[in-house]
């Protein structure tokens, strides 16, 4: 499925029904009292936090909600049936704004099933028996419904997630999501592989963290370069980094660099989270090899497990270092 992480919609919730105007007549009750009904209240917008949902692909097929209005009062003080709400299911992590007033988002979608509301529907009017008084014994006043919110709505995507990978490109993160989480990607040896993010859920020690895999980061991507800024936004949320590493790089040195220099170039907050460093394909460099590298970053503070995401070695350890880091 295509993935999209902003989508613009229009949304109009119901307008409220009108108030009825109507005197009771019955048989021996030839002049009987206002008997008017109130009309019914419009129907909400409402978003609607889904877990399983991990795109706003849907709102690019459907770009306007309207929300049913409310019905009008009758006699005999019968009120009129409240319209109809419009659930709009949005994954968690959306951000809602109006574009109206772009700068401060109206709500921040965190809460799986919780439900939002973004356009209140209009109150119903009131019917003459509202009016009536000790002095007005038969009111001919009523109530319009009143007007249902509407607005032009801006809806940004950024995941929620525990872990969030991040490595180059190819350097083996769709396998490894594969290894450490249910989730099942694209995977093949050739760079660009993944095209949008991933999330999995990932089960150690009785905890679960759902895990994001997002596409390859290359220099210059905190410009726009690549897949860029398209999917940067994506680790703002993340709880911890997962680096990934490929030992068989001949510039290991530099690919580290590159992948933290782009992340600080975005949000300097990133490179401040807490992150493990996993140092990926084991099994194509020598013991040697992976033993001198992991010594090296370890000299400079990082948390390092050395990996084969192809094999499972190592896989057990990298679960344990994210689950104790996760728990500080």
């Amino acid at each position: 499925m295509k993935f999209v992480d902003e989508a613009k919609i229009f949304i109009k919730a119901g307008n409220g029904g009108q108030g009825c105007v109507s005197f009771r007549r019955a048989k021996f009750i030839p002049k009987g009292g206002p008997d008017g009904g109130d009309g019914g209240k419009g129907g909400d917008i409402i978003l609607v936090g889904k877990r399983g949902l991990s795109s706003l692909v849907e709102l690019n097929y459907k770009k306007i909600y309207k929300a049913e209005n409310g019905k009008n009062g009758s006699g005999n003080n019968r009120k009129g049936r409240n319209g109809k709400d419009i659930y709009i299911s949005v994954p968690l992590g959306t951000i809602v704004y109006n574009l109206d007033n772009p700068i401060i988002p109206l709500y921040d979608v965190a809460e799986d099933e919780k439900g939002y509301v973004v356009a209140r529907g209009g109150r119903g009017g009131r019917g003459n028996t509202r009016f009536a008084t000790s002095t007005n014994r038969t009111p001919v006043q009523f109530d319009f419904g009143g007007e249902g919110e509407e607005m032009a709505v801006h809806l940004v995507l950024k995941l929620l997630a525990d872990i969030g990978i991040v490595g180059l490109p190819n350097t083996g993160k769709s396998t490894l999501i594969s290894k450490l989480t249910d989730a099942k990607p694209q995977i093949g040896d050739y760079p660009f592989t993944t095209l949008i993010p991933t999330l999995g859920v990932m089960t150690n020690n009785d905890k679960t963290f759902v895990v994001a895999d997002i596409p390859g980061i290359i220099e210059g991507a905190s410009k726009g370069k690549g897949l860029g800024l398209m999917f940067l936004k994506h680790i703002e949320r993340t709880k911890m980094l997962l680096l990934l590493l490929d030992l068989s790089s001949t510039n290991l040195e530099d690919d580290y660099s590159t992948i933290l220099n782009e992340l600080g170039s975005f949000n300097e907050e990133i490179v401040n989270k807490d992150r493990v460093l996993a140092l990926n394909k084991t099994d194509l460099v020598s013991d040697y090899r992976a033993r001198k590298w992991k010594k090296h970053f370890m000299d400079i503070g990082e948390r390092v497990v050395s990996i084969s995401a192809l094999t499972g070695r190592g896989i057990e350890a990298l679960k344990d270092a994210l689950h104790l880091k996760q728990d500080v």
